[in-house]
């Protein structure tokens, strides 16, 4: 069966792609960086939804494992994702994409509250949609944010931007030798103790049938041919009925 193209994506990115060279803060010429690559898929008619993580500006779980309560650390680390998303918010405007900021902490004049069916209405407009906050609740990643949303928007994939292109047997920054994953069932991640997504994600993508594709976010055109439906810079984590290929 021949690949058919994405119409509703959930793109999950990491906040250091927002950042400087040293990883931290945020880059005005890193977030017009990142709202270029996304801009070209709006450009292809694909509805996308975002959720950045706050690891260039604060990590909860960091913090908490320095002594501080872990409740007030995720809050200060959904405070930062909101932060991420306004920045981008601004740089995906500026180049002419519609975005709204979509917040699941109420923050009356900085963001609209999540809302499900008006995330699903802005998508179909065409509007960008930057999940922030996390899930408003402590001990949830943004990774499973990034499942959770795409689920309640009936997104048809998680796309994973990452440092490298794709699912390896072992870290390829570290092992030379390590072979990249065309595709993987959840089954077979599973079965291989391969960190796709945090557990919680990733069971919520193996429950609802939910396909992952891990890729290297930032190479020109590589997101462009990915929406389009042609993985092969990238490994696909699906249900195992191969729907999607």
């Amino acid at each position: 069966m021949e690949p058919r193209p994405f119409r509703r994506v959930l793109l999950k990115l990491s906040g250091e792609l927002l950042a400087g060279p040293s990883g931290q803060g945020i880059d005005p010429e890193a977030v017009f960086r990142v709202a270029e690559r996304v801009g070209e898929i709006r450009g292809c008619g694909v509805q996308a939804g975002i959720v950045v993580g706050a690891g260039n500006l604060f990590r909860g779980l960091g913090a908490s494992r320095g002594g501080m309560d872990r409740c007030n650390a995720d809050a200060i680390g959904m405070l930062a994702t909101v932060m991420n998303a306004l920045a981008l918010r601004e740089a995906l405007e500026a180049g002419g994409s519609p975005a709204e900021v979509q917040s699941a902490v109420p923050m009356t004049g900085i963001a609209a509250p999540f809302d499900h069916r008006r995330a699903r209405e802005s998508l179909d407009a065409g509007t960008i949609v930057l999940f922030a906050a996390g899930t408003g609740h402590p001990f949830f990643t943004t990774d499973t944010t990034a499942a959770l949303r795409a689920c309640q928007v009936q997104a048809d994939v998680v796309l994973k931007g990452t440092k490298v292109d794709g699912v390896y047997t072992a870290d390829p920054l570290r092992d030379p030798s390590a072979k990249r994953y065309s595709e993987l069932t959840f089954d077979q991640a599973l079965a291989q103790k391969l960190e796709v997504m945090d557990t919680t994600a990733f069971s919520l993508c193996r429950e609802n049938r939910l396909p992952i594709v891990v890729f290297r976010f930032g190479t020109p055109g590589d997101l462009k041919r990915i929406v389009r439906g042609d993985l092969r810079t990238a490994t696909l984590v699906h249900a195992g009925d191969r729907d999607r290929t």
